[in-house]
């Protein structure tokens, strides 16, 4: 009978087969397997034990703030340190878990442009201050893994040809067959960089300034498992794979989702959960939605995947008024297994990607949304498709603004709109991340992108805390509205065993002007019909069509009222929400 250890180890070594067969290394995969298990610091003793299966280390009281560390900033005080000050006096008990955007020194993309992954940006503050938040939050952390800065001190070595980082690069030639690769940008594939060893061609799925990582070489792989390790250390639990589908390059392919790159995922999780038995992965992966879900594996590679046709299908939703592309896809979304989650998020620190859309909406429905979002200030990132033509690769945009009216213009329904987006969003199957921004209703931040020339900072502002906690005290500013009605939907949502990430979900067929679906507790004790409008134009909702047992007694937890049988129809009025459960909590 193998021991706990010698079973990791053949489990290890069966990844690595996978992942360099056709690779010649210079060491076997035996001896790779245990230097790998020793960085991770999992020894052969006794007290190492096989991760459970399929067991979710989550519930319904599991929501995450999405936030740059100096997206609050207080003079004379470290951003990390007004962050952490934030978090307590207007998060609460509301929000348990915090994912704080890349926090390492850097060069460019606002932090995914890594100069040194093992230090921590001395102008956002120091490890204490992470290790601080850890103590009160679960706090996910960026492995930036498909590419570093190119002012790191590996790229440095790799064009001076000696030290550590000099053979961690992806180089092609120009001869190269790379016509069927599958980018997120329309830069130049290849960057031309002189080195110590002639003129090098290298890689740069994203921008010249951030240079693709070479995982063909064992010692790549090895330097970030350590990196997952110091993090683990310093009380990180959550890691978000960044850009992680470009990971594995191949000449003649796509050169995305490659088999290599789904089993390195698998071997990082393995090697995470015997580490630290309650750490997870998420993989960020905006790519059309069945190959987003692939990502899941068989419950053996990511614990969470983004959900990311949520945020354009939602959005559409709100400014057509018609629910039919979102209650479709819906529909069509498999349950996650237990020990798997989708992570729900409507905004982000990027935009509202668009090609998680291909497919669930037509081409003339994107340009509709793509000209709603631009009368509404948004900015437009392109893309080159396969057959060389431009594409909008995603929208930007604050969420506050981009719901501010219909396709027929601005409203007076945008706070409700916004709302309702919301409530929608807390309802659903998985565990709901919400942007600092959405949670406090910043809008569109036009002074950043003119000082930026980019337009992802429309999105980005950064709040002088002092301000933002003047405008959080006036019940009657947009922020105050927004941050009171957002904290009050979660302290709802976290008492509801029927919103564990991993319950029943039914989607109901109430029109293409009423959404809804259903949720049941997993011990079937709780039902909630999430019911919403979502048009500017009250909706007639028939009781029947929900079929509520007559013998319970019914009660929406948002408003508060309880649910009468005896009335036929219920109006709703433009954008409202209603959770309708039968157990009052």
């Amino acid at each position: 009978m193998l021991s706990v250890y010698e079973q990791l180890v053949e489990r290890v070594e069966h990844h690595l087969n996978v992942i360099y067969e056709g690779v010649k290394l210079d060491t076997s995969y035996a001896e790779l397997s245990k230097q790998l298990l020793d960085t991770m610091c999992i020894d052969n003793n006794e007290l190492l034990i096989e991760p459970k299966r399929h067991h979710n280390n989550w519930d319904q009281k599991d929501v995450m703030l999405i936030t740059y560390g100096d997206s609050v900033e207080k003079a004379g005080e470290k951003p990390l340190h007004s962050l952490h000050n934030f978090l307590t006096e207007y998060c609460g008990d509301a929000i348990n878990s915090v994912h704080i955007l890349p926090f390492f020194p850097y060069s460019s993309d606002d932090g995914f442009s890594v100069i040194d992954y093992s230090s921590v940006n001395e102008a956002l503050g120091g490890w204490d201050d992470i290790l601080a938040i850890t103590q009160d939050y679960r706090v996910m952390s960026d492995v930036v893994i498909n590419h570093c800065s190119s002012r790191s001190a590996w790229f440095e070595n790799f064009i001076k040809g000696e030290g550590p980082g000099s053979d961690f690069f992806y180089t092609a030639s120009l001869e190269d067959d790379i016509s069927q690769v599958v980018r997120p940008r329309t830069s130049d594939l290849l960057r031309l960089t002189k080195t110590a060893h002639g003129e090098m061609q290298v890689w740069c799925t994203f921008s010249h300034d951030q240079v693709d990582f070479d995982f063909r070489n064992p010692a790549v792989l090895d330097t970030f498992v350590s990196i997952i390790r110091q993090y683990l250390d310093t009380g990180i639990r959550i890691f978000r794979l960044d850009a992680v589908a470009f990971l594995w390059k191949k000449m003649g392919t796509s050169c995305i989702n490659l088999e290599q790159t789904h089993e390195v995922v698998r071997l990082l999780r393995t090697l995470i959960e015997h580490a630290v038995s309650d750490a997870v992965i998420i993989t960020e992966t905006n790519i059309p939605n069945r190959q987003n879900l692939t990502y899941f594996g068989n419950a053996n590679e990511a614990h969470g995947i983004y959900n990311f046709s949520l945020p354009p299908l939602l959005v559409n939703t709100l400014v057509t008024g018609s629910c039919k592309h979102l209650k479709a896809w819906l529909g069509s979304m498999p349950p996650a297994q237990n020990g798997t989650f989708f992570f729900n998020f409507i905004a982000s620190h990027d935009g509202i990607g668009l090609r998680p859309a291909e497919g669930l909406l037509q081409d003339h429905e994107l340009t509709d949304l793509v000209n709603t979002m631009q009368n509404f200030g948004g900015r437009i990132s392109w893309r080159t498709s396969e057959d060389g033509k431009q594409k909008a690769y995603e929208i930007n945009i604050a969420l506050y603004d981009a719901l501010q009216g219909t396709v027929k213009g601005t409203d007076k329904w945008g706070l409700e709109r916004f709302i309702c987006a919301h409530s929608i969003m807390f309802g659903l199957e998985g565990i709901p991340g919400i942007y600092i921004h959405s949670l406090l209703g910043t809008g569109n931040d036009y002074e950043k992108v003119k000082n930026t020339s980019q337009n992802r900072s429309i999105n980005r502002h950064k709040w002088d805390y002092t301000k933002l906690q003047e405008q959080l005290a006036s019940p009657f500013s947009q922020n105050a509205k927004v941050h009171d009605r957002m904290i009050k939907l979660l302290n709802i949502r976290k008492e509801q065993a029927a919103f564990h990430p991993s319950a029943t979900q039914f989607t109901l067929q109430l029109g293409d002007h009423i959404f809804g679906f259903w949720r049941q507790s997993m011990d079937r004790s709780q039902s909630i019909f999430c019911i919403f409008n979502v048009t500017d134009e009250p909706q007639n909702l028939r009781l029947s069509d929900m079929n509520l047992i007559g013998t319970d007694i019914w009660f929406d937890l948002i408003s508060g009222h309880t649910m009468s049988m005896e009335d036929i129809e219920y109006q709703l009025t433009p954008y409202q929400s209603m959770w309708i459960s039968n157990i009052r909590t």
